[in-house]
């Protein structure tokens, strides 16, 4: 595994106030540990060395919690957005320096149990500047928004999905740094727009993984994320 993870973690979490009226989303506490501890040992757990998060809203708490990431396994930096919160895809954008040539992107509120070497190697053959991982949902835990068949993504919409979409975007990328040549320093841009673009100029490779997702970013999320950790949290943290 050689790829760094890019952690978008800078947004307002709204969603879970009043719990975040104080404190980062990365911070919630699920069973005794805020959510990005349970992230972190997840990444290490498979293969995963390097970690840049993408930090606004309250950045100096996850900072002051993750520190350099040696205790999870991991070297972790920071890049900060700044008072004007940029976009997901304005937000890898401002981290490239630190992400290198390739790199996954997931989200803070993600936890997602899949094979990220695989995904990485599928990648790399691939040849496109991104791929996105979808996940056969129907619905079921989340809205669809992917029309995928053959291996390949027909149609990807966030906002106005139709009902031949039954995968979900699974929340994990991986991308080359070519893919951001066209976003302009400063620029707010969502990365669901970038994925967008990407697939309308067949840029865009997929990998259909069979492990459901899990978030943190619902009170429903929390206490769904709270009950598989219980018996299936990866690797304690290293001293």
């Amino acid at each position: 595994m050689s790829l760094p993870v890019a952690i978008l973690a800078g947004g307002l979490a709204t969603r879970l106030r009043p719990l975040t009226e104080t404190i980062p989303k990365a911070l919630v506490e699920i069973n005794g540990e805020p959510f990005a501890a349970h992230q972190l040992r997840l990444l290490a757990s498979r293969g995963i060395r390097r970690v840049v998060f993408c930090l606004s809203y309250r950045a100096v708490m996850i900072q002051d919690c993750v520190g350099d990431g040696g205790r999870f396994g991991l070297d972790v930096a920071y890049s900060l957005d700044g008072p004007v919160l940029r976009g997901t895809a304005g937000a890898i954008h401002q981290a490239l320096a630190l992400l290198g040539e390739r790199f996954f992107v997931l989200y803070g509120d993600s936890y997602l149990p899949c094979d990220y070497s695989a995904i990485e190697h599928e990648f790399l053959a691939v040849h496109k500047q991104a791929l996105m991982t979808v996940f056969h949902n129907d619905g079921r835990w989340d809205q669809s928004n992917v029309e995928f068949a053959r291996g390949r993504i027909l149609a990807y919409d966030k906002n106005q999905p139709t009902p031949s979409m039954c995968h979900i975007d699974y929340g994990l990328g991986v991308f080359h740094r070519s893919a951001f040549d066209s976003l302009a320093g400063g620029t707010v841009y969502d990365l669901a727009d970038l994925y967008r673009d990407l697939l309308r100029r067949s840029e865009l490779a997929a990998f259909e993984v069979q492990e459901r997702f899990y978030e943190a970013g619902s009170l429903a999320g929390i206490r769904e994320l709270s009950t598989l950790l219980k018996t299936h949290d990866p690797l304690p943290e290293r001293a």
